[in-house]
Parts: structure tokens; C-alpha cells; sequence
């Protein structure tokens, strides 16, 4: 029996995409330093994102060319609307409301985006996030971002 090979357009088009981002960053990066692991240069973390970008980019145009075509399924409204929701609300609120509050406000709101999220557990959740990413940002990165409401 004869296996027919199909292109999957929609992983072939997502891998070249990446590829392509990932190139271009390699090219607008090409005169920064890039130092070594123990000495980076501000060309270094640009260069491996790109690196690692590009290869799941070349792994996505390989699989777009030698897998046979599988259905896409179809666009679900509650978790697009529930994710964008979350990035759209903690882009409005972070500098107000300080890193913290946004943070758990915006890891309830994409709570939504699945019905099998319990309140408990994901306001637990946000707590832990914040937390973390005030400790992160702040803390050990020195941004000068807001933590609670001003």
C-alpha cells in the first residue's frame, strides 16, 4: 500500500513565520557584543531567543511538510475572549493598581478561559504569580514598576 504525503499549509506557513521573525532578529542583532554565558553582551539573550525560535520554526516547516493533513478545529470564542480580556485589563491596570493586585486580577480573568477552573485554587494561583513576579521584576530585576496602588 502507497502512503500519500500531503503538505499541512497551516504548520508549513507558522514555521516560515518563525524562521523569518527569527531571522530577522538575527540580522537586526548582527553588530551587538554577544560575549559568552559568564559575560553577556546585550547581543547574547537576543541571539539564543532567536536560535530557539528559529529551530521550533524549522521543526514546525518539517512537520508542516511531512505529515498528512489533520482538521483544524474550530475557534473557540470563551477562551480568546478570556485571554485578550487578561492581557488588555493588566496593560490598563498595571501602573494603577501596582504589579501585584494586576497580576492576580489578570490571572482570574484567564481563569475564564476554561471551564475547568476552580476559584480557589486559581485565586491561589494568582497569589503565588504575583508574588512571583513581584520578586522577579522588582526585586531582583530593579524595574521600577509599581507594586501596590499609588
Amino acid at each position: 500500500m502507497m502512503t500519500r504525503f500531503r503538505i499541512d499549509l497551516q504548520d508549513l506557513l507558522f514555521g516560515l513565520f518563525l524562521v523569518a521573525i527569527a531571522a530577522g532578529t538575527l540580522v537586526a542583532t548582527r553588530n551587538l557584543t554577544v560575549g559568552h554565558a559568564a559575560d553577556m553582551g546585550p547581543g547574547y539573550m537576543p541571539r539564543v531567543v532567536a536560535l530557539t525560535l528559529m529551530g521550533f520554526g524549522l521543526f514546525f516547516t518539517g512537520r508542516g511538510l511531512w505529515h498528512a493533513r489533520r482538521g483544524i478545529a474550530a475557534v473557540q470564542v470563551r477562551p480568546l475572549l478570556a485571554i485578550l480580556a487578561s492581557v488588555g485589563v493588566f496593560a490598563l491596570t498595571a501602573e494603577r493598581l501596582g504589579l501585584a493586585i494586576a497580576s492576580v486580577v489578570t490571572v482570574i480573568l484567564a481563569s475564564f478561559a476554561t471551564r475547568e477552573g476552580r476559584l480557589v485554587e486559581t485565586v491561589a494561583f494568582a497569589v503565588l504569580l504575583a508574588g512571583a513576579a513581584v520578586l522577579l521584576f522588582v526585586k531582583l530585576l530593579g524595574l521600577p514598576i509599581p507594586i501596590w496602588p499609588r
